[in-house]
């Protein structure tokens, strides 16, 4: 039995009209779904709802309000549009690929899908879907695409090229600056740029590649492909943001760094630029700040219980020096704000010393250093002493001279903000030691060791609550076994922590947004005489014991706790390799 005769079976179609209509199929080549909505036999919706009985798969209905690029790009193009199936969700956590299917009964499509499943070590999850829910979602899913091909037709009608048999199609010279900015650029530059914004990304990479020009998006800490353009549009687009930037567009040589603004929605969104020289062209890399996201809270950021304690009690102070630890990217220079914020009153002079500056805030002096001019930390910190000010915050400690400028400044009565490289808060000490700071001057100069990474957080609307047994349940149990008793009494048996499972609020990712996992190791009288004996990380991180530290990896398993995060993604960041 076929569609055509479980509509007869169902009334709904006369056997003379049957015979019309395969003969239609067959003249027409088109399906029997095609032919029996052309001729409004059935409305669309109960025809597949009967088509869904027939086969006895579920038609798919809740559809995501946007499929994630990373999710539809599992699935190749041609692939969606031969076989009509699209990609809607997957759950990364047990690995299965939701599939929604015009033709499902196609065993072809079904073959295809199957494959493309096992390539990637997923299990497809098939649907039914409508005609027009596909199309639909299609057409939402290559939006972008759809806009950006055809600003390429644009520019390919503007574009002249002269093809050299050594180097490929390239731009004249005389034509390059008008190219730059002509619409059609200028029209993909401002779609990348939304899409970014659109999607919650921090990170926009424009790259070269063998075969054509790549663009990513870093969501939540993760790289995601999204766009692939003609490989002979690169340049300009690089051109475009360096305008955009107050760069120079013919300088491809070296490293160049700007940044620029755009208005999103009554919205300031800044973009921070990098641009590098790799041997198949420049690689740029903006960096999305938005104000209204940056500017955050200490409890927003995720410090919470005896974290947020040892703040709060350290930035009270009218000298000493705060630093705040971590890897590049693990928000650093967002903490420093988030204490910058709160310090900032009409009373107190605060100046900064930043590379770059990342956000504007009123009534700080914000400097920018710039090394190529000599304009370095050092030099600059020297300029701010002149400054009469009361808090210095310095953008990072690099070398010995940095170091040793912001410790005789906050010697010598100031409050003084600094981030630094290093794993954990311990390992502060043996740093500035290590950079040529004499030991005996950091007691009475460190007040706190910040250190930090970041976490993926978990989607609130999709993830599951789970009850922690055998393997994880060990791996849990043996984190917290070191956590300062008042804190440990409150882990109950039996313990429920939560999964990623993903929805169309988070994209499928089953995650949604990032926070902080902290540790804070504060200066006492025990500390400063060990730092003054046998500065090593080892006993400095015994002493912040006994002082009630939470280290990151506990900080993160208590988070995992409330359901903020999951013990996979602590694992993933937090857990020493």
């Amino acid at each position: 039995m076929d569609l055509i005769q479980f509509l007869i079976k169902n009334q709904l179609l006369k056997k003379k009209e049957a015979i019309d209509l395969r003969a239609q199929i067959a003249k027409e080549g088109k399906t029997a779904e095609e032919v029996i909505l052309e001729n409004r036999i059935v409305e669309e919706e109960e025809l597949f709802k009967l088509k869904s009985e027939f086969l006895g798969i579920p038609l798919k209905k809740d559809l995501p309000e946007k499929i994630a690029p990373a999710v539809i790009a599992l699935i190749p193009k041609e692939s969606i549009n031969f076989y009509k199936m699209i990609p809607l969700v997957l759950n990364k956590q047990e690995r299965i690929l939701e599939v929604a299917m015009i033709y499902p009964e196609n065993v072809q499509a079904q073959e295809a899908l199957q494959f493309l499943a096992r390539q990637q070590k997923l299990t497809a999850k098939v649907f039914l879907i409508t005609i027009s829910d596909f199309q639909r979602k299609l057409a939402e899913s290559h939006a972008p695409e759809s806009e950006i091909k055809k600003a390429l037709e644009e520019l390919r009608k503007e574009m002249k090229v002269e093809e050299k048999k050594e180097e490929g199609l390239t731009f004249e010279k005389k034509e390059y600056g008008r190219l730059v900015e002509e619409a059609p650029i200028i029209k993909m530059v401002s779609v990348i740029l939304r899409q970014a914004i659109e999607g919650g990304a921090s990170d926009i990479h424009i790259e070269p590649t063998r075969e054509y020009s790549k663009v990513r998006y870093r969501l939540d800490g993760i790289l995601y492909p999204s766009l692939a353009l003609p490989l002979n549009a690169h340049a300009a687009l690089v051109a475009r943001v360096k305008i955009l930037s107050a760069l120079k567009i013919d300088e491809t040589r070296i490293p160049q760094d700007g940044r620029f603004s755009i208005r999103q929605e009554n919205k300031r969104i800044d973009f921070r630029v990098s641009t590098f020289p790799t041997t198949l062209g420049e690689k740029v890399v903006l960096r999305v700040l938005d104000p209204g996201k940056g500017l955050k809270s200490l409890d927003q950021l995720g410090l919470e219980g005896h974290n947020l304690e040892v703040v709060d009690e350290v930035i009270k102070k009218p000298y000493g020096m705060i630093l705040v630890t971590g890897p590049t990217g693990s928000g650093k220079s967002t903490t420093l704000y988030a204490v910058l914020k709160i310090l900032n009153k009409e009373e107190v002079n605060i100046v900064t010393l930043e590379d770059p500056v990342e956000y504007f805030m009123e009534g700080i002096s914000q400097s920018q250093v710039r090394p190529e001019i000599n304009y370095t930390f050092a030099r600059g910190l020297r300029q701010i002493l002149r400054q009469d000010p009361d808090i210095i915050m310095v953008g990072e400690i690099r070398d010995e001279e940095t170091a040793s400028l912001a410790v005789h400044a906050a010697l010598t009565g100031h409050l003084v903000l600094s981030t630094l490289h290093t794993n954990n808060a311990p390992g502060g000490v043996p740093r500035l030691v290590d950079m040529g700071v004499q030991h005996f001057l950091l007691p009475p100069t460190i007040a706190l060791i910040l250190s930090q990474r970041l976490v993926r957080t978990l989607c609130p609307h999709c993830k599951k609550k789970v009850r922690l047994e055998g393997g994880e349940k060990k791996y849990f149990l043996r984190v917290t076994r070191n956590l300062p008793d008042k804190i440990k009494q409150k882990i109950k048996e039996p313990i429920y922590l939560y999964k990623p499972v993903g929805c169309k609020k988070c994209r499928s990712k089953g995650y949604s947004g990032r926070g902080g996992i902290f540790e804070a190791l504060r200066m006492t009288d025990r500390l400063a005489s060990i730092i003054n004996q046998n500065p090593t990380e080892a006993a400095i991180m015994k002493e912040g014991r006994e002082q009630g530290m939470v280290t990151m990896l506990e900080d993160g398993a208590l988070k995992a706790l409330k359901g903020i995060t999951s013990l996979e993604e602590i694992m993933r960041v937090a857990e020493e390799k």
